[in-house]
């Protein structure tokens, strides 16, 4: 018997990455974009493209959205074509976007007035671990809706927590988000210091991997930390305006719950500064050597 089919709406480098694990992992995959070349590279992997969202209802018990933002989600869900329209009555909606806990649980309303099932199970980790199964889940959910989701979230992830009801797991993606922004902004700072010294980044960078202030991250992105920290900026996965738009989430969210968070405030300004100099597309170390350049604004 032909195990039911996964929808994965949105195939943006983790929706492909998505796609394509699943795809790995034995599954039938139907994929969907707003635009029908961003599937190319899920279609190669061996998913299949379908035209419509509503073609994708109609095809799928499971449907996996990773999109940019809530405008997009809404359009996606609420829209006069979205799956809503389309008769979501007893499908299941992993929902994979990083926004704001109210935007998932105003969607979670919405698709479970529907009849359906929604986790939302946003992620810790970029492409590479998407690949491999690696990630991080934090979910949000109805027990129910998560047992049914886990099967799927555990292809893609190492660790899947069930943290709470929808908008405990966004609030943690956040949370998770938060301090490896700040580790850029703290890195380029310290790298200042050494500024007058004839330490190159290999060195910088080894040193601090070794010494307690080195996290995961430094470790992993050796290569790419050392290289930017000479001045050879590279592509990000996890990018300049990705850590923008999600440090500005993360305030927008502190606001709305009557917290401040001065240091997050601090350093969207210093990415601000680095995305306008045309750094948005680059790895998050980029904003390290910005600053250790003394480019920031002051």
């Amino acid at each position: 018997m032909t195990a039911p089919a996964i929808a994965v709406l949105g195939t943006g480098r983790m929706g492909t990455a998505f796609a394509r694990r699943l795809v790995e992992t034995g599954h039938t995959v139907l994929v969907w974009n707003r635009t029908q070349a961003g599937t190319q590279s899920a279609v190669e992997a061996g998913a299949t493209p379908v035209a419509t969202l509503a073609d994708a209802v109609a095809r799928a018990d499971t449907l996996v959205t990773s999109l940019t933002d809530a405008a997009a989600l809404d359009a996606v869900y609420r829209g006069p074509d979205g799956l809503i329209a389309a008769g979501i009555t007893g499908r299941l909606c992993i929902e994979m976007s990083t926004v704001l806990p109210t935007d998932q649980q105003a969607l979670a309303q919405a698709a479970t007035e529907a009849g359906a099932d929604y986790v939302e199970c946003p992620v810790g980790g970029t492409v590479g671990p998407a690949l491999k199964g690696a990630l991080l889940g934090l979910a949000g959910g109805e027990p129910s809706a998560f047992a049914r989701a886990e099967p799927i979230l555990r292809c893609l992830c190492k660790r899947v927590d069930q943290l709470g009801p929808v908008g405990t797991g966004s609030a943690m993606k956040l949370a998770v988000n938060l301090p490896l922004a700040l580790y850029w902004h703290a890195l380029g700072e310290a790298r200042r210091l050494v500024s007058g010294f004839a330490v190159d980044g290999e060195t910088f960078a080894g040193v601090l991997a070794d010494s307690s202030a080195g996290p995961t991250v430094l470790r992993n992105r050796m290569a790419v930390v050392a290289a930017t920290l000479d001045g050879e900026d590279q592509p990000g996965t996890f990018d300049i305006d990705g850590l923008t738009k999600d440090l500005a989430l993360a305030l927008e969210w502190a606001e709305r719950t009557g917290t401040t968070l001065p240091l997050a405030e601090r350093a969207l300004t210093s990415y601000r500064a680095a995305a306008d100099t045309g750094l948005g597309r680059c790895d998050g170390a980029s904003l390290a050597r910005f600053l250790a350049a003394g480019d920031d604004v002051r």
